[in-house]
């Protein structure tokens, strides 16, 4: 791996990750904020449970900005992945319908910083959430952001926990094959995840 992300503290050593029914584990992923297995990604290490989600890191000078500032976009990628993890803390999985970031002050590379999402609403599929970000040695409060997620419909959230191999801790990985035994109708035949999510925003906002 060659991406410059650093973890920074003894408490970042073991990451923890909990939902509504226990602790759990994904495989390895190509994700660009929190896959192992992408190259040039920034290699978040999330933490979670069913009231928050957190993750502290320092960033680099490649993904910086201005000189020495991190760049606004990987900063909204932070806010959104920490605010998506709150959603997974509650027990489903959910995809970005809005987002909303605030840049209080310029957020310097090299720096060790502190991201925190939590969900702050919930109605029916539909997820209010609310993150920011602050500097890990002064808490100054750096960027805040607000989001929608619209939560995945259980067939389809147990499709994607079988492509990424999610389960509780101490069990075996599911098959590969579960991908295609478990396809109902609605979503046989997709060759990819792009449907699924742009399905799942489309159905949010009709209902």
């Amino acid at each position: 791996m060659t991406s410059e992300i650093r973890q920074v503290g003894a408490r970042e050593s073991r990451v923890t990750r909990r939902d509504r029914n226990g602790t759990f584990e994904f495989d390895p992923h190509h994700c660009f904020a929190c896959g192992e297995l992408n190259e040039h990604g920034l290699h978040l290490q999330l933490h979670t449970d069913p009231e928050r989600s957190w993750t502290e890191l320092t960033l680099e000078s490649q993904f910086q900005g201005w000189d020495s500032v991190a760049h606004g976009g990987i900063v909204c990628t932070i806010l959104d992945e920490v605010m998506a993890w709150s959603v997974i803390g509650r027990g489903t999985w959910g995809v970005t319908a809005r987002l909303n970031v605030a840049f209080r002050r310029p957020i310097p590379t090299g720096r060790p910083i502190r991201a925190e999402g939590r969900v702050t609403q919930e109605h029916r599929r539909a997820f209010r959430t609310a993150g920011e970000v602050r500097d890990l040695s002064t808490n100054e409060l750096l960027a805040t952001a607000e989001g929608t997620f619209i939560a995945v419909p259980p067939d389809q959230l147990a499709r994607l926990e079988a492509r990424y191999g999610m389960r509780r801790t101490g069990q075996p990985a599911p098959a590969k094959d579960v991908l295609e035994t478990s396809e109902c109708a609605e979503t046989a035949g997709w060759a990819d995840t792009t449907d699924l999510v742009a399905s799942v925003v489309d159905a949010g906002r009709a209902s």
